[in-house]
């Protein structure tokens, strides 16, 4: 007679025990699709920042902060997407809320040094700079400070904050090219010249280093191009800065040999010195 009870008890514990099974694998797979979806979203603001067209990932920030306001790491993804797509100044509303949030980092305050240099508020971000410890030392941090060194003529705080950034990255290009335009407003062309060939040495295509190496061997009166690789259009470019660095400094003859050759050696019209080389010879004549 009892069978039957029993039967029944163990029937309501399997089926119990099985709602509880059910229950806790249901739970699971649901940590773990959060789990997948949390790593899958981290990849794609990585990818975002990263790989994508900075406009296209600024609407994705913008679209996703909407959705999640307070997350910081949208609000970082933002500010550095605005970074990309040279909007600095809408950059620099956002870094000063996570600078203000709890959980920044002293990155943060870096990248917000960084975003009100690009904005020009130099004391600002000498401000946010001077906020980080001395025992943070990166490439960018230093960087920065080399260059808000410069903007106040700290001349051998400049030099030494180049020094450091040089020796914390293995892409040191840019930071040569700095380091030297900063030696060639101060009148050291010689210093000049030999920086913006050691940027050339790690990034041999910046024309930027080395248009400005023709400047700081124009400046020393050598009115002759490196020894560098340049294309042909490059070359015309170049001997174009060099003859106006010669007629600047009144070697106005060596200046219109240059100007012709740069207009011979392009290998388009090249309008720009055309114009010099005309605007030169019509003084001349007056």
């Amino acid at each position: 007679m009892r069978h039957p009870m029993i039967l029944a008890l163990c029937l309501g514990g399997a089926v119990t025990l099985s709602a509880c099974e059910k229950t806790n694998t249901q739970a699971e797979v649901e940590r773990a699709v959060r789990g997948v979806n949390v790593i899958d979203e981290s990849n794609l603001n990585d990818l975002m920042l990263q790989a994508a067209d900075p406009r296209e990932a600024v609407a994705y920030f913008r679209r996703t902060l909407n959705e999640n306001p307070d997350r910081i790491d949208l609000q970082r993804g933002l500010a550095k997407s605005l970074i990309r797509a040279k909007k600095p100044v809408e950059a620099v509303a956002l870094w000063a809320k996570v600078a203000a949030n709890p959980e920044a980092t002293n990155e943060d305050h870096v990248n917000y040094a960084d975003a009100l240099i690009r904005s020009g508020k130099w004391q600002e971000a000498e401000a946010q700079l001077d906020s980080v410890p001395p025992t943070y030392e990166t490439f960018k941090r230093y960087r920065l400070e080399a260059m808000i060194a410069d903007s106040n003529q700290e001349w051998t705080k400049a030099d030494s904050f180049y020094e450091t950034a040089v020796g914390l990255t293995t892409k040191p290009s840019g930071v040569l090219n700095n380091w030297g335009f900063s030696k060639l407003t101060r009148g050291d062309y010689a210093d000049a010249e030999r920086l913006f060939g050691e940027a050339l040495k790690y990034q041999p295509d910046l024309f930027t280093a080395k248009n400005n190496l023709v400047l700081a061997r124009g400046a020393q009166g050598k009115y002759t191009l490196p020894i560098v690789p340049m294309t042909q259009v490059e070359r015309a470019q170049l001997l174009h800065t060099l003859a106006l660095t010669a007629i600047k400094q009144g070697d106005v003859v060596t200046g219109k040999t240059l100007l012709q050759e740069a207009i011979d050696t392009n290998p388009q019209y090249f309008e720009a010195a055309v114009r010099s080389l005309r605007a030169l010879e019509n003084n001349v004549t007056n």
